[in-house]
């Protein structure tokens, strides 16, 4: 795992809610030390600690570990399945147009 991008997300997260390294810690009761040593990747935490942390700030626990997930093809499908399922109909229709419209300006770009 890396902890240096772990912390770097961690700490993203933490600004984009205006927090402070002693806020955060206040809510999730731990030092505020601990969280500047998390987010510069000098300490590891427990499971514990990162899904407090995830709960706190809003996210999940794969936002703040994506860097250290290695993804296979099949994850990328199944999430864009899981996206549209519960969306009406013209909705999805909508998502399909958008990516062939992405993809065939992909594929015009790739050639040039």
């Amino acid at each position: 795992m890396d902890y240096m991008q772990l912390g770097s997300r961690l700490r993203q997260e933490r600004l984009k809610h205006n927090l402070t390294q002693e806020r955060l810690a206040e809510k999730i009761d731990v030092s505020h030390a601990y969280i500047g040593q998390i987010e510069r990747g000098e300490r590891s935490l427990t499971l514990e600690t990162l899904i407090k942390l995830a709960n706190q700030l809003g996210v999940t626990a794969d936002d703040l570990l994506h860097s250290s997930l290695k993804m296979k093809e099949s994850h990328f499908i199944h999430k864009i399945t899981q996206l549209l399922q519960d969306r009406p109909t013209h909705e999805q229709q909508m998502a399909l147009s958008m990516l062939e419209v992405m993809f065939t300006h992909l594929d015009q770009n790739s050639t040039k």
